[in-house]
Order: structure tokens, then sequence, then C-alpha cells
């Protein structure tokens, strides 16, 4: 990382994020531990703009006279294409490597190769129509609770990252994107940092119903336990995190936070 500078971390920070974590034309301008720490501390940022926009797909569909499935379909399509696939492709790399049982460089390696095991595909295709048959539950309901579900899912899934990025947890490799973030934000400020976005998700909820603020909290700390043990998992089979388990933890946290807001419908 280059030497860091003078200028304040938190418009960089979100340079950071939004030029790391989307596929926006946002270009960063630093690399630096400072940048970085706030960078990810500003990835659910990135993450409330891109389920605004996988939000705004699925309603505007709805509101043309497509079904549910449809605008799940746009909702789920979205944040893939705004992040070109980088967090579906970590998620089939992780599964690749972990499914592999090898030992931890080996893994690695399997992880880097550019093709997509057999463990990958089936990950990918199941977790894809989860989100999907997920959305469409909530859709059919309410586009509101549609549209809820797509944000939240987005701003759980870079949360994860954040929380990811804390102090404590190492890089499994000494390059590439794990290795700039690992480790840069205090544990007091990744808690900070959940409980801002939980009570965000709380007030988005609230202004459906008290029931729906319930559940949307519910669905950011489900979404963070999930990844925290996914991250538990890498952590001890790959000696800590890469850029594919970050695409990993996100793709779980967002799954996971849209069977939370569709079950009990």
């Amino acid at each position: 990382m280059s030497a860091p500078s003078t200028t304040p971390a938190w418009p960089d920070g979100l340079r950071f994020a939004f030029g790391t974590l989307t596929a926006l034309p946002v270009r960063v301008t630093r690399w630096d531990r400072d940048a970085a720490r706030a960078g990810m501390l500003c990835a659910p940022v990135a993450g409330a703009a891109v389920g605004a926009a996988a939000a705004a797909a699925g309603v505007l569909l709805l509101r043309l006279g497509a079904g549910p499935l449809l605008a799940a379909v746009a909702s789920a399509a979205v944040p893939a294409v705004l992040t070109r696939g980088l967090h579906l492709d970590g998620l089939a790399d992780t599964a690749d490597g972990l499914g592999s049982g090898k030992p931890a460089e080996d893994a690695l390696r399997i992880m880097k190769q550019s093709d997509i095991g057999p463990f990958g595909v089936i990950t990918l295709v199941l977790v894809l129509l989860a989100q999907v048959a997920a959305l469409a539950q909530v859709y059919g309901g309410s586009w509101a609770r549609g549209a809820l579900a797509a944000a939240v899912s987005a701003a759980a899934a870079r949360l994860a990252l954040t929380l990811a990025a804390r102090t404590g947890v190492p890089a499994a490799r000494p390059e590439g994107l794990g290795a700039a973030v690992a480790g840069v934000v205090p544990v007091r400020r990744a808690a900070g940092a959940a409980a801002v976005v939980t009570g965000a998700a709380a007030a988005a909820g609230a202004w459906i119903g008290a029931y729906d603020a319930v559940r949307a909290a519910l669905a950011v700390l489900a979404a963070a336990g999930a990844a925290e043990l996914l991250l538990r998992h890498c952590t001890r089979r790959f000696g800590g995190v890469t850029g594919d388990v970050f695409g990993a933890l996100a793709e779980t946290a967002a799954t996971v936070s849209l069977l939370v807001l569709c079950l009990g419908r």
C-alpha cells in the first residue's frame, strides 16, 4: 500500500468502498490502511446503493405488470451486474476450495484457478435459486416488503465484509484485496457499524409496520451470524481471508437475510 496522506480518509473511504465493491465508475485514489479502514466501514453504504437499485428494478417490473417471480429475478440480477459477478465468483471459488478437502496451500491454489469446479457450480445454483425464491415470495405479498428485502439483504451482505475486515482476522495470502483490507477495522468500529445497519434496517421496516421492523433487524443479525460462522471456518481451513472469501461471506449474508425476511409470510 502507499504511504498515508494528510487527506481526510472518509471521502477516500467512500471511493474505496464503491470502487472495489461495485462496478460503478468510481476511481480509487488511495490504497493505504486509513483509506481501506474507512472503505470497509463504508461498505454497507455501497450495499445500500446496490440494494436501492435492486429494489427499484423489482418494483418497476411489478408496476409494469410483471409477476413476483420476474421481479425477484431482476432484484437478484442487479447486484450481480453492479458487482460484475465478483461476489458470486468468490462464492464459487470458496466452495471449490472448501469442497476440495485439500490442505490450505492447495485449496488456495484451486481457488485462484479461472475455471469453476462442481462444488462451485452447485453452490451458485442453489444460492441463486434460494435468493430468487425468497424474493418472489416476499414480492408476492407486497411490493414494499419486496423492496425492503432487496435493500436490506444488500446492506447486510456488505456489513459482513466490514465485520470480516476487523482486527484479528488475518489474510490468507500476502497479496490481493483480502490482504489489503484484512484486519483494518477495529473491533469496536465493526460492532458500531453492525449496530447502525441493524438500526437502519429496523427503521426502514418500521415504515411498513412494527412486525417488519423486527423482522428486518433479525434478518441483519442472522446474516451477520451466518457470515461469522463461514468466516471462522474459512479462517481455520485457509489460514485467513481472501478476496474470494469476502465474496462468499457477502452472498451468504444476503441469502440468509432473504430467508429470514420470507419465512412466516
